[in-house]
């Protein structure tokens, strides 16, 4: 008896051979230059912004090169799979409109000729390959059976992987054939591991796209390929898929580049071309000592990529945050094209960053204040509106009962101005940027004698201005007539003439109307209220 009728024994139903499974999977007919990537996501809760790094890494890559992205869902660790992931995933690629040219529906069409494109229904596939290795001596049967506290065991075996020099021989490596048939016949559970030829002192060199050429400790360990319940763990999946998908660039987390070893012996053993390998770095942040830490989801809201959705950053202003991480270059580029859409920017594989980049709410907060500063008043109006439809829905019924009112509370201060006012990052802010807007505030001024003696004077003689010029006019008169510098030449010359300047005569109606100090022109926010609210808040 041989390894052929192991293979047969553990194997009986499987009939069809690599050669077969490759027919179903023609080689791609790419043009110099063109990537084929993917982005492979496990549906195991939110979409996390590593994760959602590496597919726009990968998106921008395939579009670069006018190449090819599909959508593969890695389904094969059941106990961190949830019921709602692959929903939530779906949404939140939808909402950044992160558009695959493969991939399968969630009423599970496939679109693309190289699927399935979930991993849990192409279980026939990989067993195809792991009966090939079985046959050639590769791999073997393990009867090990679980043992209570297997988290700990597991993270021992992957510590003596990485730092033994000794090869972690698994006691079922050499069982016979009698043997095998003996565990099956007592209905014994098994996975499948791969047989190591490594002893633990080698080094492997590889090259990473980004980061040049690398060395590793080579595998030394009979890890398992099919486990017990028939589904492949990442590293044997991943050799087959993206494989057979054609894929010629894979995008990780650099975190894979200990275990990389393991994957080129695998390749190897299944005879398949290696594919290149670009390990992004991870994304930190710095905590109030300033040393780095990697963005948690425990800790860091921002880490899950709802977390912009829902306080309602701009979809662009996300994504050009991430080319600033991804690229240097991108901030540069940026400057000497302002009007350019992000799409425009081009970058190579070789031109990712090398440096983990950190995360910054303020870098972001600043990019968006850009982005939002060149929307048309009516376009901000409907982004706001959109928001709060989902996320604040009593505001949205107030914005959309009075469309015309709020189109010209988002267009303030973008006609006249030289450069448009960027004090608003996000919709969820808009509201309390806006508070004076919704209800009359509670003004608190610094000199209240002088405060209401003006806006006593100004209420007597106010009518609704037709223009910015003749409000402000307006208010010079009735400043000047209470002994306020109408020039501002002349206060800096004598201040103790004056009961103070225009500007501050200008800042006590500012109050009384918003409750604060600094605000669009008021001219506009007067227009906005209209006369009797006007009237009425002037009114103190």
């Amino acid at each position: 008896m041989n390894n052929k009728d192991i293979a047969n024994l553990i194997f009986p139903d499987v009939t069809m051979t690599p050669e077969e499974i490759f027919k179903r999977y023609p080689k791609r007919n790419l043009k110099e230059g063109q990537y084929v990537t993917r982005f492979a996501p496990s549906p195991t809760g939110l979409v996390h912004i590593g994760n959602f790094f590496q597919a726009f890494i990968s998106y921008n890559l395939a579009r670069n090169s006018n190449g090819v992205l599909f959508l593969r869902i890695e389904d094969t660790d059941r106990k961190r799979e949830k019921t709602e992931a692959k929903k939530v995933l779906y949404d939140v690629l939808g909402r950044f409109g992160l558009e695959f040219d493969e991939y399968q529906t969630l009423d599970g069409k496939d679109v693309g000729n190289y699927g399935p494109y979930v991993q849990s229904q192409r279980n026939d596939i990989y067993k195809v390959f792991a009966k090939k290795l079985v046959e050639e001596g590769r791999a073997f049967p393990c009867f090990c059976k679980k043992t209570e506290g297997k988290e700990d065991v597991l993270k021992q075996r992957e510590s003596k992987f990485l730092e033994n020099d000794e090869r972690e021989y698994d006691p079922c490596r050499d069982l016979s054939f009698e043997e095998v048939k003996k565990h099956i016949d007592n209905g014994e559970s098994f996975a499948i591991r791969f047989k190591t030829k490594n002893k633990g002192d080698e080094r492997i060199k590889f090259n990473d796209i980004i980061k040049g050429e690398l060395e590793a400790k080579a595998n030394a360990k009979d890890f398992i390929i099919i486990k017990s319940d028939g589904t492949p763990p990442y590293p044997f999946a991943h050799a087959v898929d993206d494989t057979l998908m054609g894929t010629t660039i894979v995008v990780r987390g650099e975190e894979y580049i200990a275990s990389t070893p393991a994957h080129i012996e695998l390749f190897e053993a299944l005879g398949f071309k290696l594919i290149d390998y670009c390990h992004n770095p991870l994304i930190y942040k710095l905590n109030e000592q300033g040393n780095r830490r990697k963005i948690s989801k425990r800790y860091d809201p921002e880490s899950n990529m709802m977390f912009f959705i829902e306080n309602g950053y701009p979809v662009d202003a996300v994504f050009e945050y991430l080319l600033n991480m991804i690229n240097s270059h991108f901030e540069i580029w940026r400057k000497n094209n302002p009007n350019l859409h992000w799409r425009e920017f081009r970058f190579k594989p070789n031109e990712i960053t090398t440096v983990a980049p950190i995360f910054d709410l303020v870098k972001l907060n600043d990019i968006a204040k850009n982005i939002i500063a060149t929307y048309p008043g009516e376009e901000l109006y409907n982004g706001w509106v959109k928001w709060a439809e989902e996320f604040d829905k009593p505001l949205a019924q107030v914005l959309k009962k009075d469309k015309d009112k709020f189109v010209k509370v988002c267009q303030m201060d973008r006609d006249d101005r030289p450069k448009p006012r960027k004090d608003i990052y996000n919709y969820k802010m808009m509201k309390e940027k806006f508070h004076y807007i919704f209800e009359r505030p509670t003004p608190k001024f610094d000199e209240e004698d002088k405060a209401k003696e003006l806006l006593k004077s100004y209420i007597n003689s106010f009518k609704m201005p037709s223009s910015n010029e003749e409000w402000f006019n307006d208010v010079k008169v009735v400043a000047g007539n209470l002994g306020y510098a109408t020039d501002n030449k002349l206060y800096k010359e004598n201040p103790d003439a004056f009961k103070g300047n225009i500007a501050k005569a200008c800042e006590f109606i500012r109050v009384a109307l918003t409750g604060e100090k600094d605000s669009p022109t008021l001219f506009n926010i007067i227009e906005i209220l209209g006369e009797e609210e006007t009237k009425k808040r002037l009114s103190v």
